[in-house]
């Protein structure tokens, strides 16, 4: 997915990859490359600056056009996707951190709105030293290789002044003083050279920019077109073996193949995520946009050069070939990657805010909604004050508490307020957004969950009848009533259709025999939701009913599942001559696997948002202190934050799409996957660092336990590699075999 979230910005992204097509098709990039690597101008470099596309972000009086910085990273991220040559990044990046500035910058950001290609300089890349000369400044040093430099007619560059300060200076390459000198680079679609000083006579210092902000600026735009690179090698690789045959048939249809392109989708998207968030973090704190900046740049930028390189090898030998265009994308992120430096310091500062920083999902809506707003803040305040005096039996889910103060949210119709009244208050993706919000600011405050009946009770309300909605929904949303799925069988787990459990048809009711496994909760469920084949001579997927089964009912069995890690959260449930009257059947007899089917795309949703569970505990103890394996862990959790961050991104940006009136996307499918992913990655990097602790079952910080907990949440919801044949068929649109 582009990073266009607003008609708008997808209007403005398709603008320049019209642009694109028009004046630089790969074969004109390519014809043109030795004048590239010269730092000569695109021909069309005056008719792109004419029409804006590279002043977006920056204000009319200044010459812009007035929009945000994310605007501004649509039109890189475009631009990276078409392999846009020439100094846009560069240029853009060096506006974007001119306009920190105070007014000393007027004059710089005026030149680089009328179209001046610029360079920006940060002081790690930066061995310049600023010397006082009278009323001015004399600049001797050298600078390493940067992109857009050759091009660059202004560079903003950082310096180190005799009291350790760094002072900013905006530099005429072409004056006396100045020595810059080209360098083969390796992405061939930007120029990129050396620049050495000697007594460069600088008359002012461009004053206040925020270091740390300019750092995260640079970042955030490597990222944005970091993944446009990689979107763009997914198109392609996708779309090649969509068609591309062997043996007869369309390569796309293999499932090794099918995997590995669904499995570098979820990574794109976590890119494109990550990217996002680090541009729209420029208006949080400071300490905000280091993490999602150092995020982006784990996620997106250091990811870039391997995830092209897995698109490359989808196209087999060819794609390695010098006429192959999927080679320069690739050249691409990998000269993005190198021009950030070291990944080890982008890890290590990410690992040190994650101690104790979290990524914010806060958006800003303004007075939008400020009744609804004050309405709810009175009644969480209200419920705030009161207790839920019986509380959780599981300590992964605190909101299965119930009481007083659950009462009062479920008469607020605040335990799912996505649910129409009388269940919930219909609200809006907006007003959704804002009851998190309000949630999050009362730290007291346990937002309820309903458990496994988050995936059933939006089956009783839209296809019970009115006696099972009245019967069941209120003691679900108090909390008093537990659940279980009774859907899995011993010969039917991910292929649910082929279940073999009966329901005979008998007076009153049905009568039920088989076996079902993996059911969650069971030994402390109140009822279930069923599946029972009522009629077996019909098709496979016809012929099987949904029932609401009392779990006290004579002829039910509870077999507690032992796991691995010595609970026991899953069972086994016998099922011999059970009675389930007429009325516990839902919606007509033969149509519950349409009804399971939409059970079934709820949980999905609802596993992926897990991450909210922190999965970093045990790193986050162990970064408190020093030791050898001390910066090796700052870099783990870091990494474990910044992938976190990206998944969190990627719901918030579904959440924003909704609200701009757009239709749902396939971000649910893409966070499961991309949990699975976090949890093997958190679990490698906890087990690798730990060390002995783990060979204890019980220890402080908990190490055994949750690892050895974690098959549930991995095969939850369908496993991995359904999820991945979900994605390439539904998503991608592979064809199956």
């Amino acid at each position: 997915m582009a990073l266009a979230i607003t008609i708008e910005q997808e209007q403005l992204a398709e603008a320049v990859t019209q642009f694109a097509a028009r004046h630089a098709p790969i074969d004109k990039t390519r014809a043109a490359l030795d004048s590239i690597a010269a730092g000569e101008l695109p021909t069309w470099w005056e008719e792109f600056t004419a029409n804006g596309f590279h002043a977006v972000h920056l204000p009319e009086e200044a010459g812009g056009q007035g929009g945000t910085l994310a605007d501004m990273a649509c039109v890189i991220e475009s631009a990276a996707a078409a392999l846009l040559p020439g100094p846009l990044l560069s240029t853009a990046t060096a506006s974007a951190v001119a306009a920190l500035a105070d007014d000393s910058a007027a004059a710089l950001v005026a030149d680089l709105a009328g179209g001046a290609p610029a360079a920006v300089v940060l002081p790690e890349d930066s061995q310049v030293q600023a010397v006082r000369d009278g009323t001015g400044w004399r600049l001797r040093g050298s600078i390493g290789s940067t992109l857009g430099l050759i091009a660059a007619q202004r560079i903003l560059l950082a310096t180190h002044s005799a009291d350790g300060t760094h002072l900013w200076f905006a530099l005429q390459p072409d004056l006396a003083g100045v020595v810059v000198e080209p360098q083969r680079g390796t992405d061939l679609s930007t120029d990129v050279g050396i620049l050495s000083l000697t007594d460069y006579p600088a008359e002012s210092v461009v004053s206040g920019i925020d270091t740390e902000r300019a750092r995260c600026v640079v970042a955030a735009l490597a990222a944005c077109a970091s993944a446009g690179t990689v979107r763009r090698g997914v198109e392609t690789a996708v779309n090649y073996i969509r068609t591309r045959e062997q043996f007869g048939k369309p390569v796309g249809s293999f499932q090794a193949l099918q995997h590995k392109a669904a499995v570098l989708l979820v990574n794109a998207e976590l890119a494109s995520a990550s990217a996002w968030d680090a541009v729209r973090a420029i208006d949080e704190s400071t300490e905000q946009h280091r993490l999602a900046a150092a995020s982006a740049a784990l996620m997106a930028v250091y990811a870039g050069p391997d995830l092209m390189l897995d698109a490359l090898l989808m196209f087999g030998a060819i794609g390695y070939t010098w006429e192959h265009d999927t080679h320069l994308y690739w050249r691409r992120a990998t000269s993005l990657a190198a021009s950030l430096g070291s990944v080890t310091r982008w890890g290590r500062e990410a690992g040190e805010l994650a101690r104790t920083l979290k990524r914010s999902t806060a958006i800003n809506l303004g007075d939008i909604e400020s009744e609804f707003r004050a309405n709810l803040a009175t009644t969480l305040d209200e419920a705030a004050a009161l207790a839920n005096e019986t509380p959780t039996d599981d300590l992964r889910a605190p909101g299965l508490a119930f009481g007083s103060q659950r009462d009062l949210l479920a008469r607020a119709g605040l335990v799912a307020p996505h649910l129409a009244a009388p269940w919930g208050v219909d609200a809006t993706p907006v007003q959704q957004v804002i009851i998190t919000e309000e949630f999050d600011k009362r730290a007291g405050l346990v937002r309820p969950s309903l458990g496994i009946a988050e995936w059933i009770l939006p089956t009783i309300l839209n296809s019970g009848t009115d006696a099972q909605r009245e019967r069941f929904a209120e003691p679900i949303m108090r909390g008093t009533q537990r659940w279980c799925q009774l859907f899995s069988e011993p010969g039917a787990g991910s292929d649910l259709a082929s279940l073999v459990t009966r329901a005979q048809k008998v007076d009153g009711g049905w009568l039920v025999n088989g076996h079902k496994i993996w059911t969650s909760s069971a030994h402390v469920a109140h009822f279930g939701a069923m599946l029972a084949r009522t009629d077996p001579e019909s098709p496979k997927h016809r012929g099987i009913s949904y029932f609401l089964v009392d779990m006290t009912s004579p002829g039910i069995e509870i077999s507690p599942i032992k796991q691995a890690s010595g609970e026991a959260h899953f069972n086994e449930v016998f099922l011999t001559d059970v009675f389930v009257p007429d009325d516990m059947l839902v919606g007509e007899p033969g149509r519950g696997w349409d009804l399971a089917v939409a059970t079934m795309a709820v949980e999905r949703t609802a596993i992926g948002n897990y991450v909210t569970i922190d999965r970093s505990q045990a790193l986050r103890r162990m970064a408190e202190v020093d030791g050898p394996d001390h910066d090796a862990t700052l870099q783990a959790l870091g990494g474990i934050e910044a992938h976190t961050t990206a998944i969190k991104a990627m719901v918030l940006r579904e959440t924003l799409r909704l609200v701009q009136g757009q239709g749902p996307g396939p971000t649910s499918s893409i966070a499961k996957y991309a949990m699975v992913l976090l949890l093997r990655r958190a679990s490698t990097a906890m087990l690798g660092l730990t060390g002995r602790l783990a060979m204890l079952e019980s220890s402080d910080p908990a190490v055994v336990k949750p690892y050895f907990d974690m098959p549930s949440e991995l095969i939850g919801g369908g496993t991995a590699e359904i999820q991945l044949t979900i994605i390439a068929s539904m998503i991608l649109g592979l064809p199956r075999k």
